[in-house]
């Protein structure tokens, strides 16, 4: 049979529950716990075997169902309550104040994945998660945002393991009528569809909705019947490992959603690309300004630079996409007409400035050269990219690279355990998850009954453990074991034992086979009769990473061969459904990566906010999260180059820390059969999360530090015809054509030493300006403490004053330098622009005595 066209029947829905149909559609439901429950308490086996998908839900319950609902009056005063809440908190306009935004700007968020629900595979790990996460709190907080991302019709693959713990990849398709999509539609009400040069002809693409509370998240399907197969494909699946498709879905991101966003009457005010994966959309911007407003193409990287943030998540180079020039060519031949310059211009953009000229085009390289406000994702990693980048700026010190930092935080209602929800909601308020942050809310935590807060968290291991067994039945039976292997799994697990997770992408820097390393050891402190330890393992490897694949083979393999099945588990197909049950049900959170390889890390936050406790790497997010209080941390801070010496210290200190600390905290039940010292870490690891690690405080930080910022430019550079921009453009390059002309003599200074504290001394420098005026830059003292005999620990800056005009351009400056501490201290003098970031960190402007 040929050509069968589907359509699909829903329950018909009586008036007083037309909500629910109202609520399925958007994504808001999915991080509000109460709106949860209505939807469980309509059939909650039925809503299990829907996937907790809504819309698949509403086609398997019953009319008769229904109708009972209909007039139970319990039922429906729980759904006036979610309506009432989705009405001020999804539909009612937010309460800005005196909205600092104005009526038309939008903060346009490019990302190649988004985790808001797993009812939505649209998402492979923490950087999809982060991305809904953020969503979720722009919409909370009432940011005019608009999401931009691809409609994966496989996703990320699903797992499967064989009898020997191999991982396998399945790619199902996904049912687009099972997500509550929408057909964006332009002014005329015709469905949208917008379209991309590539090197094989047009790509055309379907444009789709989907609403995450009061954010619109915008979706390019190219799987349409005009374009050719290979087209159709490019949003197929999420990071396609073939290079060309791989780019194919980076332009359409970046170039084919801001193309969708024109198309929508939207023009981006601030463009946030999440990851170098989208850095095409700036250059699409840029054409965009071009045409719009009717200046060159210098004036309008002025304004688009400005008014862009780019983020990266990731601490290693090899991990950020290349791709030779030739192949990116196509794509942007038409962008260069449309500006006006060269393709080789464009092209230039993605590399470094003394980049050979036919050298890979880095997408990371071009996110950065097209933004003002560059992040990274930890106060650690932050200090790691400006090390890692620290050669496109090669005339600055590490310190002094513009990449700074916001480190992530988690979407506190969408993890959070039901039982502590209920907790919260009873000491600290029932709108508690609204105002997380408040000190007063954080305090009360610690007035929560040790009784109550321990009850709760044995309810959400039992749950957890619960849901392992049936988890491990399955997998058993798909795999046709023996049937003493899948009664033996019915049973599996103890809700009573110690339980610890380690839940995360399976590559090899990440060391989940760090607490295999001694098996006899580790046998030992898992089988101890009175006090036993269980380990809960789940994540994916890449599907061409075969190493990161033997680490999950290992896992299996170690259970087998040393007859610890009954205490070690690994769970399948990892998403965020088995997430939440794992942070919220597990006693330890175990991270053991490679310092400094983990950017930020969220799920040891997600576990912390319901007072699992975090054993990890001082890496990431726990290097700014750890103290004794909270957790434990593995190692000092340190790292070595020897990685086989420092697995071996770092294996010796995780057994220590499970044998001396953890293991007897978590057992020692002197005070009323609960354990007392690890309920005080319980709290303290909750006070953390919610205070430093919720995602409001992520999109604050944003918001007050590059989105009001951002807008607040845009309004500057856009009054009186764009003159601003124009100005800014004359004056940068100005500097850059005359910049080769500066250079600075070496500094003097009129007394030798040595000093005391206090004592003062004068450093004096000429400086030749060429055609610069001494007011166009600034010259400045360099000084600091000495590192070794040629760096500065910290470099510190004083302004230094133009004394003396010597005539043909050059200009004595001088100032006075105060001994503030003792110790060996080191200076030099140096000359920048005098303008704002963007200009000031212009690679090239700046000039070294």
């Amino acid at each position: 049979m040929k050509h069968i066209q589907a359509f699909q029947v829903f329950p018909k829905l009586p008036s007083s529950l037309s909500f629910l149909g109202v609520l399925s559609r958007n994504l808001w439901w999915s991080w509000k716990p109460d709106a949860i429950e209505l939807f469980r308490r309509v059939d909650p086996r039925l809503w299990e075997a829907s996937g907790r998908n809504p819309i698949v839900f509403a086609t398997k319950v019953s009319q008769i169902r229904l109708k009972k609902l209909a007039a139970d009056d319990s039922f429906l005063a729980h759904l006036d309550r979610v309506r009432q809440q989705f009405k001020e908190r999804v539909l009612a306009s937010p309460d800005l104040g005196t909205n600092p935004y104005g009526s038309t700007a939008r903060i346009a968020y490019f990302s190649m994945e988004f985790g808001i629900h797993e009812s939505l595979p649209l998402f492979a790990g923490g950087l999809g998660v982060l991305a809904g996460d953020h969503l979720k709190s722009a919409s909370h907080m009432g940011l005019p945002m608009v999401a931009v991302g691809l409609l994966y019709r496989q996703g990320y693959f699903r797992q499967l393991l064989d009898p020997n713990g191999w991982q396998q990849e399945t790619y199902p398709e996904t049912d687009l009528y099972s997500l509550p999509l929408v057909r964006v539609k332009d002014s005329a009400g015709v469905e949208l569809r917008i379209q991309v040069e590539g090197p094989d002809g047009d790509i055309l693409a379907d444009v789709w909705k989907i609403m995450i509370g009061r954010v619109p998240l915008v979706l390019l399907d190219t799987n349409v019947p005009e374009n050719p197969p290979a087209i159709r494909n490019i949003t197929a699946r999420l990071y396609n490992s073939e290079p060309g498709v791989r780019l194919a879905q980076e332009v359409l991101l970046g170039i084919g959603g801001m193309r969708a966003l024109k198309a929508m009457g939207i023009e981006a005010t601030v463009c946030h690309m999440n990851e170098g994966h989208s850095a095409f959309a700036n250059v699409e911007r840029l054409a965009q300004w071009v045409e719009a407003h009717q200046v060159d193409l210098p004036t309008a990287l002025e304004a688009v630079a400005r008014t862009s943030v780019f983020t990266t998540h990731t601490p290693v180079a090899a991990g950020h996409d290349e791709f030779p020039p030739e192949s990116v060519r196509p794509y942007i031949r038409n962008l260069a007409k449309r500006m006006g310059v060269t393709e080789d211009e464009i092209l230039s953009w993605g590399r470094t400035g003394n980049a050979h000229p036919h050298g890979p085009f880095s997408m990371f390289i071009l996110g950065l050269r097209l933004s003002e406000h560059c992040n990274g994702v930890s106060r650690l990693h932050g200090r790691v990219a400006r090390r890692m980048w620290a050669h496109v700026w090669p005339e600055r010190s590490v310190d002094d690279i513009p990449i700074k930092h916001v480190t992530n935080g988690i979407h506190v209602s969408s993890f959070i355990a039901p039982e502590i929800f209920f907790l919260f909601e009873r000491y600290l308020g029932p709108e508690w998850h609204y105002s997380s942050r408040k000190g007063e809310n954080i305090e009360r935590i610690g007035e929560i009954y040790d009784e109550e807060l321990w009850r709760a968290h044995e309810m959400a291991r039992a749950r957890l453990i619960s849901k392992v067994r049936d988890l491990l039945v399955k997998q058993y039976e798909r795999r046709s074991a023996p049937i003493s292997v899948v009664k033996a799994a019915e049973n599996a697990l103890d809700p009573e034992v110690l339980t610890i997770g380690f839940a995360r992408r399976f590559a090899t820097y990440k060391r989940a086979n760090l607490i295999l390393g001694n098996p006899a050891r580790l046998k030992a402190i898992l089988t101890n009769t009175s006090h036993p330890v269980q380990i809960l393992f789940a994540g994916k490897a890449h599907p061409q990473d075969n190493e990161g694949k033997e680490l999950i083979k290992n896992i299996i393999q170690f259970a087998k061969t040393h007859d610890v099945r009954s205490n070690i588990a690994f769970l399948e197909d990892y998403d965020m459904g088995i997430a939440r049950h794992l942070v919220q049900g597990v006693d330890v959170w175990l991270n053991t990566p490679r310092r400094p390889m983990e950017a930020c890390g969220t799920s040891g936050m997600k576990a912390a906010i319901n007072g699992v406790l975090n054993l990890s790497i001082l890496d990431g997010w726990w290097d700014e999260g750890y103290t004794s209080e909270r957790g434990w941390s593995l190692g000092s801070g340190q790292e070595t180059a020897d990685q086989g010496y420092q697995d071996a210290v770092d294996q010796q200190a995780l057994y220590n820390i499970l044998e001396n600390d953890v293991i007897p905290m978590f057992y020692n039940r002197s005070s009323g059969n609960m354990p007392t010292e690890w309920l005080a870490k319980m709290k303290a690891s909750m006070k953390m999360a919610m205070a430093d690690f919720c995602s409001h405080r992520m999109i604050n930080e944003y918001q007050q530090r590059f989105y009001l910022p951002a807008v607040q430019r845009h309004r500057e550079l856009m009054a009186d015809g764009g003159a601003e921009a124009k100005r800014l453009s004359v004056l940068h390059k100005r500097l850059r054509d005359c910049w080769k002309d500066i250079r600075i003599e070496t500094p003097e200074r009129d007394h030798e030493g040595p000093f005391q504290v206090e004592d003062t001394f004068t450093v004096s420098a000429v400086a030749h300006l060429g055609s610069l005026d001494p007011d166009e830059v600034d010259v400045e003292l360099y000084y600091g403490r000495m590192k070794g005999t040629a760096e500065l620990e910290i470099g510190l800056t004083q302004k230094m004053e133009m004394v003396e005009d010597r005539g043909e351009g050059s200009y004595l400056f001088r100032c006075t330098v105060t001994c503030r501490d003792s110790g060996r201290y080191g200076f030099t003098v140096r000359i920048g622009p005098r303008a704002d970031d963007w200009i000031r960190f212009t690679p090239g402007l700046l000039t070294w005595a």
